[in-house]
């Protein structure tokens, strides 16, 4: 199986939207579309990608390590090389969530398990290793190319 990034999937649309509050500063708006994305998955691939973002905006150190730790179990269950590549962003968020906890013994491990599961990135999707990419801009670009298509006929 080879998951790649759809921005016309319905969870990966609402955590553009979330994206795109959080960049104008609109935090709890922000939020609160992330968890109707995580409310709405369907499986453990959407659920993976939700709890990813639900977990980058917790100002609490124990929500995002909950939430990173979600993500991470989420995406152990598919079998897939690009979710696969998000393993080594997953486990250097865990261990740093560790490191702030006090937890040296966890932080450490976790460190090691994000070296161990370096790899290339196999897509270039605003999820899999922890960037936002270029996920505005595909979306400019695409809006640009109907625009002009729209023109010219």
């Amino acid at each position: 199986m080879n998951k790649i990034f759809d921005p016309n999937n319905p969870i990966n649309k609402l955590c553009i939207s979330g994206m795109e509050l959080e960049e104008s500063g609109n935090s709890e708006d922000a939020i609160t579309m992330f968890h109707k994305a995580w409310h709405e998955a369907s499986d453990d691939y959407e659920r993976f990608i939700a709890s990813y973002h639900i977990a980058r905006i917790q100002k609490s150190v124990t929500d995002k390590l909950k939430w990173m730790e979600t993500s991470l179990q989420c995406a152990l269950k598919i079998n897939d090389d690009n979710v696969k590549s998000a393993y080594p962003t997953l486990y250097l968020h865990i261990a740093k969530c560790y490191e702030k906890l006090g937890d040296s013994e966890n932080a450490k491990r976790n460190y090691e398990l994000s070296n161990s599961a370096k790899a290339a990135p196999a897509d270039e999707g605003p999820f899999y290793h922890g960037t936002k990419a270029d996920v505005y801009g595909k979306i400019k670009v695409q809006n640009f190319a109907k625009e002009k298509c729209r023109v010219l006929h």
